[in-house]
């Protein structure tokens, strides 16, 4: 069935495709499509990451941007931003490297909800681009990390799972929330 980009939204847990495992995903103008609204919603929520999962979709692709900011460069050895926008298509992680930092990380599939999370300092990609080219790339800092959440997202892991155990139990009553809203929109239908 065609996915019309214009209908797509950002998905709130517990929604059950938030917990699935994304399939690869072949370039097609579809895709570009929806890459390009995946994009736009990401920036309309002030987000730097956006799975397709999180817009309903079982697709291993994600886009991100993070932007050059203090202390972080497109242009350092292994960059820490990016230019602009960019898209990964059946996005792998390796060789990580570097020990494992703590950072507070929220998601726009669970808003208002924070929480520190340990992910690899360092971390290569390897994806394909919008243009139907494969690509490597290394990044360290928060571009790392947000490879690493949003490639979580593509195997149905959200962050609530990698939290700091008092970090769960802090967000422990919002969940429930999510959970008590999500359930009552959908008694509706």
């Amino acid at each position: 069935m065609p996915v019309d980009p214009a209908s797509l939204r950002v998905r709130n847990y517990p929604d059950p495709i938030l917990r699935r495992k994304a399939q690869p995903v072949e370039l097609t103008d579809e895709v570009r499509a929806v890459a390009r609204r995946m994009i736009d919603l990401m920036h309309e929520h002030d987000g730097i990451g956006l799975a397709a999962p999180q817009v309903g979709l079982p697709w291993r692709l994600f886009v991100s941007y993070v932007p050059e900011a203090d202390k972080r460069s497109a242009t350092s050895d292994p960059p820490t931003a990016e230019l602009s926008p960019c898209i990964y298509l059946n996005p792998v992680l390796s060789n990580p490297a570097g020990p494992l930092t703590p950072y507070e990380e929220g998601c726009l599939s669970l808003p208002e909800i924070t929480g520190v999370v340990l992910r690899q300092d360092q971390i290569t990609i390897s994806a394909t681009g919008l243009d139907g080219a494969t690509f490597t790339r290394r990044a360290t800092g928060l571009l790392a990390r947000c490879w690493q959440h949003e490639t979580d997202h593509l195997d149905g892991v959200l962050i609530i799972d990698r939290m700091t155990q008092i970090h769960r139990m802090k967000n422990r009553t919002a969940l429930k929330h999510l959970e008590a809203d999500w359930d009552a929109a959908h008694l509706r239908r």
